[in-house]
């Protein structure tokens, strides 16, 4: 059965989206096969892998039980990724689903048919703690924190904490947390190192070793629709979410080495 694997933080701009689109398509250039899945009403996951969503089969309209999730699903630009697109009709969904019963187990429920065609679901939540983030807290078996090197890095950190235990309380007691993902991090400026050594201090094991550093070629690859392995393979970038998918890996005692990964790259090329 696929691992869920939930990208949150309710703070925007943290890189969470880039990590989803890029540690889907790294697990995928690895041969796991791979489900990404977009519940942000934003669907910048779903454009920034190049997917444009068929209206009446996205994430909406399977919270809502008008289409089973196997049908919503299409086929990404690699051989061992899929996606679940995301649609703006999403935006409405909080409130739709206020009313529905067991609405913080929608997402779980929709996953139960699908779980074991993937390895890994990663998921793109909403830079926000509602319900399309509680939904995605209640079916994950994980949860990964982006954290950005800057100055308000753990500024709300403490809110969406007190989250994950009120879901490990209530509706998940199998939550996990993945770790601690440092982005946007640049070695020549004293603030980035500072908040590494800080979140490293306060956070310890948790903290992935992997650090995504600023790279000017991340930044365009969602503008073209692409994961980053497929925009420039041998950019920082491509390197740091191919390390961190490693990490993620090693975490499930699976061993990848970088000759084999160097080989999926060129063939999905």
């Amino acid at each position: 059965m696929g691992k869920v694997i939930v990208i949150a933080n309710q703070k925007g701009g943290v890189g969470k989206t880039t990590t989803a689109i890029n540690l889907a398509a790294s697990l995928a250039v690895a041969e796991r096969r791979t489900l990404l899945l977009d519940i942000d009403p934003q669907a910048n996951a779903t454009s920034g892998i190049g997917i444009t969503p068929i209206e009446g089969r996205t994430m909406y309209e399977v919270l809502v039980g008008e289409v089973e999730a196997k049908d919503a699903i299409v086929d990404g630009q690699m051989e061992s990724l899929s996606v679940l697109p995301s649609h703006i009709n999403l935006v409405g969904a909080e409130i739709e689903l206020v009313d529905m019963e067991e609405r913080e187990y929608l997402l779980r429920k929709a996953l139960v048919e699908i779980r074991q065609r993937y390895d890994f679901i990663i998921v793109d939540c909403p830079p926000s703690l509602g319900l399309l983030t509680l939904n995605a807290l209640s079916a994950a078996d994980s949860v990964m924190i982006p954290v950005q090197c800057e100055y308000f890095a753990l500024e709300g950190l403490g809110q969406l904490f007190n989250t994950i235990n009120m879901v490990k309380k209530t509706f998940n007691a199998d939550l996990d947390i993945e770790g601690v993902l440092l982005t946007m991090f640049d070695s020549r400026l004293r603030l980035s190192n500072q908040i590494l050594e800080e979140v490293r201090k306060y956070f310890g094991d948790k903290v992935f070793k992997t650090v995504v550093t600023r790279n000017i070629r991340l930044s365009e690859a969602p503008s073209f629709g692409k994961p980053i392995v497929l925009y420039d393979a041998v950019c920082s970038g491509t390197k740091n979410y191919m390390q961190l998918a490693r990490e993620v890996l090693k975490n499930q005692n699976i061993i990848v080495t970088e000759s084999e990964i160097v080989h999926h790259v060129e063939a999905d090329q």
